[in-house]
């Protein structure tokens, strides 16, 4: 009895190793494009950042996985978002240059639109790469209030303050803001703007004042972009794959790390019903603790 259990028991451990190497097998296949990438060989990871940023922690995460293993030597993050929160944008910023300076190139592929805080993050990549009617630039910094003031009037609706600080409501929505009030919040947006030039200068290694002259919240297509050294080239996610293999000194092209994908009900269900993402709606008019700053297109 004991050793027809044994016997049974070791037939389960190697079907089941063998099953288990089948799918490891078969997941590198898929994960490197069908392009016969060895399995334990050097690999370009694709890093996908898509639609409004503002919870960056899963993004930040895999590229600290990317960084830590050895057997990616490259990353091509594609980014097809219009920007998003000026917090979660820096994150991403500073994730991508710790890649870099871990010894493995980054190179940034922009897809429809990667504007404003989409492409503060491109920027901290060794190159970009954009097709020609990407839209991308939009270099700018963006706060919206509403004043429902004399709406309020009207419904008869008196909106009581009691606050320990001068500036403690500021952005009220219940009263017109103040100059002083005004100044404050330009003062806030100007600091924030002047760090995204200086990214971006430095990013590019272009002079501060020429950033500044395209820093006005225009948006480019990728070849305006490419005239303004914006971006390195133009080209698709291929391209850039192909780009960051060179940069690696690894043959192109190259066994990819393709993302995996993250199986949510929510996410299934809001698309089935067409609500918004998380985080995807601008609040204008709360106050300020809850109005984060945005780097929009």
């Amino acid at each position: 009895m004991s050793r027809r259990l044994t016997v049974l028991m070791a037939t389960v451990l190697v079907l089941g190793g063998v099953v288990g190497l089948f799918l490891l097998v078969g997941g590198a296949w898929s994960r490197g494009g069908g392009n016969g990438g060895s399995l334990f060989g050097p690999k370009v990871a694709i890093v996908e950042l898509e639609g409004l940023i503002a919870e960056t922690d899963d993004l930040v995460r895999e590229l600290r996985q990317h960084r830590d293993n050895p057997s990616i030597k490259a990353v091509v993050i594609r980014i097809n978002s219009p920007g998003g929160v000026v917090g979660p944008t820096q994150e991403v910023y500073d994730a991508i240059r710790r890649v870099r300076e871990a010894g493995k190139p980054v190179v940034a592929s922009l897809g429809a639109v990667a504007a404003s805080g989409g492409y503060y993050i491109a920027v901290a990549a060794d190159q970009i790469y954009a097709n020609p009617g990407s839209l991308t630039g939009s270099i700018g910094v963006i706060m919206q209030l509403a004043n429902v003031d004399s709406l309020m009037k009207k419904v008869g609706v008196d909106y009581v303050v009691v606050k320990a600080g001068a500036f403690k409501d500021i952005g009220n929505i219940a009263r017109p803001m103040t100059g002083d009030e005004r100044r404050v919040l330009q003062t806030l947006l100007d600091d924030v703007h002047g760090q995204f030039i200086d990214a971006v200068a430095k990013g590019r290694k272009l002079p501060r004042e020429q950033v500044v002259q395209f820093a006005d919240g225009r948006v480019f297509s990728g070849t305006q972009a490419l005239s303004l050294k914006m971006v390195d080239a133009l080209g698709g996610l291929e391209d850039a794959v192909n780009a960051a293999a060179k940069l690696a000194n690894i043959p192109t092209p190259p066994a990819v790390e393709r993302p995996r994908r993250r199986f949510s009900f929510l996410d299934l269900l809001r698309n089935e019903i067409g609500l918004p993402a998380p985080g995807s709606l601008l609040r204008p008019g709360l106050p300020l603790f809850k109005t984060p700053l945005y780097l929009m297109d």
